[in-house]
Formats: C-alpha cells, structure tokens, sequence
C-alpha cells in the first residue's frame, strides 16, 4: 500500500509530571505511531519531544526506550522523520541521526508536500518581542554553554536538568489559553508578517501547547499541534487536505 500522509506532532514533554504520568503517555504515543505507520510517508516531530534532553559524547538520558525503538522501527521501514528541537530540548546532538536516521534541524524550513508551501519549525523565539527569551536561547545554544553543562558528571546533570523541567508551568500543571487579542499571539503575528514577501499555504508549528487551526488570510492556515498531556493532538496532510485531529484510544 503506498504511503500518502504526512503527520506533525510535538511537546509529548516526556519526563513529566512525574515519572509514572510520562510512561503511560509513553505507551499512548507509541501506540499512536503504531497506528500510522501503515500510512505514513514523513513524520515532523516539532520539538519538545522530552521536557529535558542532553546528549553527552558517550551517554543520553536514562528512560525512553519505548519511544526511541518505535522511532527506530518506522525509520528502519522507510518512513521519513523529521525532528525540529524546541526550547525544552534544544541540546539534542547527532544521537538521533546516527542511531534512528532521524534528520535534525536547528531552526524552521520551507518545504513543499505536494504542491503546497509549509513553513515548518517548533515555534520559539519567531517574531518580535520576548527578548529576554531570546538571549537565554542563544546563551544555552552556545558551543561554550554546551561544554561547560557536558563536562559536568551525567548523575549530575541529568538530575540537575529534571529538576530544571520539574518547575515548567506545563508539569504543574498549568495549561495555555488562547489570547483574547488575537494580535498578541506570537505565533499569529509572526505568519501574517511573513505572507507580506512569500506565498505560505500552512504554517505548522508547536510550542504554543494549543490545538489551533486559523484562517490567517483567506487562503493561508496557521496550524499548532498542541500537546500531549492534557490534547494528544496532531495534524495529518494527505496531500490534498490538511486537519487537526485528536487521538482516542
């Protein structure tokens, strides 16, 4: 059967709330992938995968196993995945590439699927504003911030890093609302900006934590993938139509 569809997900956030939480989300997206993956051409993981993640030169984070040997077995069988870190796993290295085939990529893309024009990225630091942000994301993006934290003990800094995502507001608890100016949106703001000098048919982005699915200018969409702990939501293209769904068990 030849494989058509193209699906976007990101902020699985694994690791949190707590350990016995992320492992039955663990099992649900697993069981997820299973249920595409007759069907599926490419895979866009859109960031924030895991609430922390550091690939030291000869160790990564304890835990996971289901979810990168799934990984592994639809990469094995010709399915095309795509992993754009965001701000919760920005120090993801070439662990992926060399062991799953999974391309990484830094920063959003353009990309063509069937005729229509994707701009395609986890959905941080776009745009005007947050500053302060920004300059917190260059420094732990540094070569320099990335050696220092890589020769601190793995039993250390890994501990130290759970204990970092163990403060997010999304593992207190805390859920994103839609902003009622629909201008101060970020995400929002920064797609209208960019249609001024190209012609996007979908943005796709996460990072947000809200399923969304809005008309930008009558022929544009701005599509956020949400996220897994309180939506279990994705997107699927199918290379005609584009929608935002959630998974039921």
């Amino acid at each position: 059967m030849e494989r058509l569809n193209t699906y976007f997900v990101s902020d699985f956030h694994l690791g949190v709330p707590s350990k016995e939480a992320s492992d039955i989300r663990e099992r649900q997206i697993v069981k997820w992938l299973d249920s595409i993956k007759d069907n599926a051409k490419t895979l866009y993981l859109l960031g924030d995968i895991f609430d922390f993640w550091f690939e030291y030169k000869k160790v990564v984070p304890k835990g996971y196993i289901r979810l990168l040997g799934k990984l592994a077995e639809l990469s094995d069988d010709g399915i095309e995945i795509k992993y754009f870190i965001g701000n919760h796993d920005m120090w993801v290295f070439d662990y992926f590439e060399k062991e799953l085939g999974i391309t990484i990529y830094e920063n959003p893309i353009e990309e063509i699927i069937n005729g229509k024009a994707f701009y395609i990225g986890h959905g941080d630091g776009l745009g005007k504003g947050d500053y302060g942000y920004k300059m917190i994301k260059a420094i732990f993006r540094s070569k320099i911030c990335q050696f220092l934290f890589g020769i601190i003990h793995p039993n250390i800094g890994i501990s130290l890093g759970n204990y970092w995502s163990g403060k997010s507001r999304l593992a207190n608890g805390y859920k994103d609302e839609l902003l009622r100016d629909e201008n101060k949106e970020f995400l929002i703001s920064f797609s209208k900006q960019y249609l001024k000098n190209r012609n996007i048919d979908y943005f796709i982005f996460g990072h947000r934590h809200l399923p969304l699915d809005i008309n930008l200018n009558g022929k544009s969409r701005y599509i956020n993938t949400g996220e897994w702990i309180y939506n279990k939501s994705y997107a699927i293209f199918d290379g005609e139509n584009l929608q935002l769904k959630k998974y039921i068990e």
